[in-house]
């Protein structure tokens, strides 16, 4: 498992945040969605008020089916997309349409630029992403996209490219590996998830072992369309996006769905901790365990009770126990991760060495408060106004909007989840979130990681 915190926290904050009925009213807000040809998913809303595209296709290819020994091949699968098409007849799926040739990473680069758009992505845990923003001019918007088509259907997975990009990922991992915000987030993933894809991550040793072979092995069998979720807003017409996503779909690779199967997740039995020396002036500290999925119907009492604990920034109780009361750290959050599997509840800070054990005394106080009481009347009032609220301010780009619409096609959530997010929210009470909190978060079967000071 990937821990960013506090970007995942503020990112899955942001995902639900943005899904207020008044936004939507606002807007004009509305999600179609159809299946192509090939098998993909396709989530739409027309935007016409500014003349672009903004386009996200997910694939279920994420990290967590990168063979152990190989760890990091989805990463660089998806990656090396741009860094080279292969000419007529030389994919897995039987060829490319007429006319199409062989294309360098220069190629690539400049056919984008000179279109003026920009494409982007990369490989988290559960899926690996592409994503477009294009004009929607005619020409723009047909070169843009036949471009697109091209890199993920017929990628050459160059080996003097590969060699190169994996010299790249192994100089950021050796260095990564040396700061203690990594080594917290890679020890808290392995013991939160032991044989279980969440807790593997990339070394030197796993990367060395990739070769192109492999990446066009993974390619031909993760990046199908019916693995594939297309996520797409902005001033096209129906018809256009259909076309759009059929082209972009049409030649992925075929053949039989891989069979895939992951380890069990289960929480400790028992508290665990680990410390680990480190010449930092400061400790890092990660508290946690395996929590929810996506699709959780604890969800929304679960955002609510958080936001009081420790997902409201300044008004949150760690914060004020921790740093207003105490001064122990400049910043400390709590939040929940859902992903396809059981993703995890974190609590996160730094502090000064010498003052480690009173840190942890504190925060687990306070987390104990919280799980025996849960929030006031007041509190929880509070959060629900400032969630339901913050919206105006959230969703002010269509990346934001898109964003969104992957996040329901990928996991498959209802289409109706930006219509109904504020009614949940608002129906959320007291009861519901200690019994959401007792379910999921157990003060003696935490796990915890402090990087700094040892022993």
């Amino acid at each position: 498992m990937k821990l960013f915190k506090p970007l995942v926290v503020l990112l899955l904050a942001l995902a639900v945040t943005l899904s207020s009925p008044t936004a939507i009213a606002q807007t004009g807000l509305r999600i179609e969605q159809w299946t192509t040809p090939a098998g993909a998913k396709v989530l739409f809303v027309r935007s016409p008020s500014i003349p672009m595209l903004d386009l996200n296709i997910d694939f279920d290819a994420g990290s967590r089916y990168d063979p152990p020994e190989k760890a990091g091949l989805a990463s660089l699968a998806v990656g090396m997309l741009a860094k080279g098409v292969n000419p007529v007849g030389s994919n897995s799926s039987g060829g490319i349409p007429a006319g199409g040739k062989a294309l360098s990473e220069a190629d690539i680069a400049q056919g984008y630029a000179m279109l003026g758009a920009q494409r982007g992505g990369g490989a988290s845990d559960d899926r690996s992403s592409v994503n477009l923003r294009t004009l929607t001019s005619e020409t723009e918007l047909a070169e843009a996209i036949n471009l697109t088509a091209q890199i993920l259907a017929y990628p050459s997975y160059p080996e003097a490219v590969l060699e190169r990009e994996k010299a790249r990922l192994l100089s950021a991992l050796k260095e990564a590996e040396t700061k203690p915000e990594t080594i917290v987030q890679r020890t808290f993933s392995q013991l939160a998830y032991g044989k279980h894809p969440y807790g593997l991550d990339a070394t030197p040793a796993s990367v060395n072992a990739i070769q192109s072979a492999d990446l066009r092995a993974f390619h031909s069998q993760y990046f199908r369309a019916d693995r594939a979720t297309v996520s797409m807003i902005g001033a096209i017409t129906r018809a256009q996006a259909q076309a759009i996503a059929d082209q972009l779909t049409r030649a992925l690779p075929k053949g039989a769905t891989p069979v895939s199967s992951f380890a069990a997740i289960t929480r400790p039995e028992q508290a665990i901790v680990r410390r680990i020396e480190h010449p930092a002036n400061q400790s890092h500290i990660l508290i946690g365990a395996p929590a929810i999925a996506r699709g959780d119907p604890d969800f929304f009492a679960l955002l609510v009770g958080n936001y009081v604990l420790g997902g409201g920034g300044f008004v949150s109780r760690l914060y004020n126990d921790v740093r207003e009361q105490r001064g122990l750290a400049y910043s400390v959050y709590s939040g929940f991760s859902p992903s396809r599997d059981a993703g995890p509840f974190t609590i996160g800070l730094q502090t000064q060495r010498e003052r480690t054990n009173e840190a942890l005394a504190v925060v687990r106080e306070t987390l104990g408060k919280f799980l025996e009481g849960g929030p006031t009347a007041t509190e929880l009032a509070d959060a629900k106004s400032n969630l339901i609220g913050g919206f105006p301010l959230r969703i002010d780009s269509n990346r934001k909007i898109l964003d969104n619409l992957a996040v329901i096609g990928y996991y498959g959530l209802p289409l109706d989840y930006l219509d109904t997010w504020s009614g949940k929210i608002s129906a959320v009470t007291l009861e519901a979130v200690r019994e959401a909190f007792k379910r999921h978060v157990s003060l003696e079967r935490l796990i915890t990681v402090v990087v700094g000071a040892g022993s």
